[in-house]
């Protein structure tokens, strides 16, 4: 994540990343023709396209894109920001290459080095989207393209900031206030976040100076929830959900991309997290191929609208 500030593109940001998709747009959608230039110029017209999850249309999921926050498509390399951790920092802001691409006649072949190969229609939308048709899932994903140096990383990071939280395996408890009254929660030394959603599981221990996140004894499971406060964007609350006594809430601020605060507001402790166990998204699933331990869901965006039939047709040879 880069230094945390309010880039110049910040309402149009955030404008663009909650705007509401309507039928009406795709039946205006330039009859598919990217106004005289071609989809390799189309593509290559911004350096980033946000993969807007809320708009997607269609019963179907198409992982690489389920997981994505941005896509570049740069001189045949895919390149993506999966991951919150590093978000406007790594690969200068592009992310990690994921693979390869061949662009022809508005169709977008991807090779993932991962999920292997993928096909696209493509449809420009207006000057600044475009939609990716799956012709045999029947979903459409609909980007947005920005430059590197308009794009409001920031507004990005924190309005997705439960992600965040489960990029690490663990969360080490580092610093407690002195000033705070005893509470239940000061014995808790760790924390873990699992994946499936912004109300997911999350796990507690009470263990000391584990060196390897995998070793940890978790004590207790139980469900988060993070929130919004209003007219600020960096603030954000977690309540933990312990059944054995009240819910515990917190005030979340973010220190940087390894280190979280929260305070407790009814003890007005001060505690401070550190990550350990950084995990790197390449598909739904951890660096390895793994599942995330203990979730039934794996890593993936989660589309908060409801799923609408896909008004597009598929017109490719069956």
């Amino acid at each position: 994540m880069k230094t945390l500030k309010i880039l110049l593109g910040f309402v149009l940001s955030a404008t663009l990343f909650t705007s509401c998709y309507t039928e009406e747009v795709i039946v205006n959608d330039f009859n598919n023709q990217p106004s005289g230039i071609s989809l390799n110029q189309l593509l290559g017209s911004y350096e980033l396209w946000y993969v807007d999850i809320n708009q997607t249309l269609g019963p179907g999921e198409t992982p690489f894109l389920q997981i994505a926050f941005t896509l570049s498509f740069r001189n045949g390399l895919v390149y993506a920001n999966n991951n919150l951790v590093g978000l406007g920092s790594s690969g200068g802001g592009f992310g990690i290459d994921v693979g390869t691409y061949d662009a022809y006649n508005m169709i977008l072949d991807v090779y993932h080095d991962i999920d292997g190969y993928q096909t696209f229609d493509v449809y420009q939308i207006d000057g600044n989207t475009i939609e990716l048709y799956n012709p045999y899932n029947d979903t459409s994903y609909f980007l947005h393209g920005y430059q590197r140096s308009t794009f409001d990383y920031d507004f990005v990071f924190y309005d997705n900031i439960h992600y965040f939280l489960q990029e690490y395996e663990a969360w080490e408890k580092t610093y407690t206030s002195e000033m705070g009254m005893l509470n239940e929660f000061d014995e808790e030394n760790y924390l873990q976040f699992l994946a499936g959603g912004n109300d997911s599981t999350f796990r507690s221990s009470q263990d000391v100076n584990i060196g390897v996140p995998d070793n940890i004894y978790w004590d207790y499971t139980g469900v988060y929830g993070v929130g919004d406060i209003s007219n600020n964007m960096y603030l954000k609350t977690l309540t933990l959900d312990y059944d054995f006594f009240d819910n515990e809430f917190f005030e979340l601020s973010v220190i940087n991309d390894q280190r979280i605060e929260l305070y407790h507001p009814s003890s007005e402790t001060i505690y401070e997290f550190t990550g350990r166990g950084y995990i790197q998204f390449l598909r739904e699933t951890d660096a390895e191929g793994r599942k995330i331990e203990g979730s039934n869901k794996p890593k993936k965006r989660k589309q908060k609208t409801d799923k609408k039939d896909n008004p597009r047709e598929n017109t490719r040879d069956s």
